[in-house]
């Protein structure tokens, strides 16, 4: 994991290079799993910790699962939990009447919820649509389910 939250990942790739650079120590190995050159072998990493500091990013970027995020995967007309293949964006004020894809203007929606408002102006949402803060996003995604890809991660992330 790169960061718990959100929690993110490297590619094995990136581990790699990272430990043959020295930049990272490793904390924890996949048993079964190999890599090898002509002229090297090695297991890959599974947990690793960067040796230098690296500062986190706090502005939010503008992305579909963001907006998810920031309304707790509720729709945000009837109220209803949503899962990510479910979530639908909806346009507060409809493109077609001027309004932007943008944090002020999109909610999250359920699929009959979106094609019941359709190019209208009503309902109007639950809550007013806001830039969600880093820390915004950091309390709901604490309050959700991890998905831990690796068992060897567990003791790191809790």
């Amino acid at each position: 994991p790169y960061s718990v939250l959100p929690l993110s990942a490297i590619s094995w790739q990136e581990s790699v290079k990272y430990m043959v650079l020295d930049k990272v120590h490793v904390l924890e190995w996949y048993d079964e799993w190999m890599v090898s050159s002509p002229t090297w072998e090695t297991k890959v990493p599974a947990v690793i910790m960067i040796k230098t500091y690296v500062r986190k990013n706090t502005k939010v970027r503008f992305s579909k699962y963001n907006v998810f995020l920031r309304d707790s995967f509720k729709c945000q007309y009837c109220d209803i939990d949503l899962s990510y293949s479910t979530a639908t964006i909806d346009h507060v004020l409809p493109v077609s009447k001027g309004g932007d894809t943008s944090f002020e203007n999109v909610v999250t929606a359920c699929q009959p919820c979106n094609s019941d408002k359709g190019n209208d102006l009503t309902p109007l949402p639950s809550r007013k649509p806001v830039p969600p803060s880093y820390y915004d996003l950091v309390k709901n995604k604490t309050a959700m389910s991890v998905h831990i890809k690796h068992p060897s991660w567990e003791k790191f992330i809790f």
